[in-house]
């Protein structure tokens, strides 16, 4: 699910020397004059029957993926006009006619923040009830040239680089906890399911980070914090997530209608008191140096919590996971030399610089499964948009729509793109250009002027440094996307 938008925990831009030779990232230019103008094909069908058509196959008999790929055989064109959902019947006010851009070339122009807004429009044209948050519109659906942006942007960016201080520390010993959990399971069963132990990591870890609280501090939090996270986050993304579910229930109740905030009000309460009492420092600090309101203050804390970083972590490491943890190529080898050789016996920000094949992993990772499959911008203004074989006039207010999976596997940009390898971005970082999980390039910097991930750096780097922990602590992992069936410990 598309958790890990505009803002994702972070270190300080610092870390971006992660990748010590990868080259800045290059602007938006105008459309070659050699290339052909094309109208754009496709088609948004007949009124109401087009949009629910489009809907069933998108989430029903189709599915994501294969939606956007036999539309892009269809037309001949990674460019071109469809509907996505939600749509009619109980979403009266959402428009699903959307431009589809599904190459790195026309992907790119959803980033260029002369060209395009992002007000309130992370999920597509469909916004979530702002009771789910306060009341308030939080920083992802403001647009940047909204005066609001840029004082939250910039409180956030304070609190990742702030964060650094403990980052690790934190980091090392949540894992700690969870993997001593995962090897009693797995000693006593033969096999342990990951995920809980994983969000309750991901949860404890980035509170005491992000808010400086310890879910110690309130035994309720401690317990069931991630679910009260989890409930929140999937009331307001159920209409625009395909579950897999069975047909036509799935359709019926989960895609029909928003669900109300009321549902989910009580946990919300609960961690807005939680971060109001235990939090008071980071919130004290977003009052008097970035002159925001208290509630304000909270509210886009809870989003960055729970949307960005809870959400975005609880759908990437399950992948990460899984990608190393299922290899027979012999990867894992390869990594534990790694690093036990350059890692040294302590993890620290700075050891994770040497671990260029760990890093390689989890940006490949990220390519072939970025966690946020969508990615939406509205035309600023009329402008001409280019793919890599023709020119297309946008109109202003138009909506471009941006699946990332199929941008990803680009193939005039990454040769072989159907197939991981684990050393792509090794053997040639000029690829992180064209690397855009994090609403941009990972070559790109986040600033309060774009809608980049303010954890564009931190996101990979925490990863590598999970990597680097579970193979300093173990030989080697077995395992799926949601279990370990076998840990060897380190000899």
């Amino acid at each position: 699910m598309s958790f890990m938008m505009s803002l994702t925990p972070g270190i300080p831009s610092s870390s971006s020397s992660s990748s010590p030779s990868a080259p800045s990232s290059p602007p938006l230019s105008s459309p070659p004059a050699s290339l052909p103008v094309r109208t754009i094909p496709g088609t948004y069908g007949w009124p109401l029957l087009g949009p629910i058509s489009d809907r069933l196959d998108y989430f029903w008999f189709q599915g994501p993926e294969t939606f956007f790929k036999k539309r892009t055989d269809k037309y001949k064109s990674t460019v071109y006009r469809t509907n996505v959902p939600p749509s009619f019947p109980l979403f009266l006010n959402v428009n699903p006619n959307v431009v589809a851009v599904l190459d790195c070339k026309s992907f790119s122009y959803l980033f260029d923040m002369d060209l395009v807004e992002k007000k309130n429009i992370l999920v597509g044209d469909f916004m979530p009830s702002v009771s789910f948050t306060g009341g308030l519109r939080t920083c992802a659906y403001l647009d940047s040239t909204e005066p609001q942006h840029a004082k939250i942007k910039n409180f956030a960016m304070d609190i990742l680089k702030r964060s650094s201080k403990v980052w690790v520390p934190e980091l090392t010993a949540n894992l700690s906890t969870m993997f001593d959990t995962i090897e009693a399971e797995v000693s006593k069963d033969g096999s342990a399911s990951y995920l809980i132990p994983l969000q309750k990591f991901i949860f404890n870890f980035l509170t005491k980070c992000l808010v400086g609280a310890d879910t110690a501090s309130s035994p309720k939090i401690a317990e069931s914090g991630y679910a009260m996270l989890d409930r929140w986050l999937a009331l307001q993304l159920l209409p625009t997530v395909k579950i897999g579910l069975l047909q036509p229930l799935e359709e019926i109740l989960l895609h029909s209608f928003a669900y109300p905030s009321f549902l989910v009000s009580g946990d919300y309460n609960k961690l807005f008191q939680f971060v109001k009492e235990q939090g008071k420092e980071v919130v004290k600090r977003g009052e008097t140096e970035f002159g925001l309101s208290q509630e304000e203050v909270i509210h886009n804390l809870l989003f960055v919590l729970g949307f960005n970083g809870f959400g975005g972590f609880s759908v990437f490491l399950p992948t990460l996971i899984s990608t190393i943890a299922s290899d027979t190529t012999g990867l894992q080898d390869k990594i534990v030399k790694e690093v036990r050789e350059k890692a040294g016996s302590t993890l620290t920000l700075d050891s994770v610089k040497n671990l260029p094949l760990v890093q390689s992993v989890v940006y490949e990772t990220l390519r072939c499964n970025p966690p946020v499959p969508l990615q939406f911008a509205r035309a600023r203004k009329d402008f001409q948009l280019s793919s890599h074989d023709s020119v297309f006039d946008i109109k202003k207010g138009e909506l471009l729509c941006g699946y990332q999976p199929q941008v990803m596997k680009d193939e005039k940009v990454f040769d072989e793109p159907e197939t991981f390898q684990p050393d792509r971005f090794l053997k040639n970082q000029e690829l992180l250009n064209y690397l855009y999980w994090s609403n941009g390039p990972q070559t790109g910097s986040p600033s309060q002027y774009n809608k980049q991930c303010a954890g564009k750096d931190t996101v990979p780097l925490t990863a590598s440094l999970f990597v680097a922990y579970v193979f300093q602590r173990y030989d080697s992992i077995t395992g799926t996307a949601t279990s370990i069936t076998a840990l060897e410990k380190a000899k």
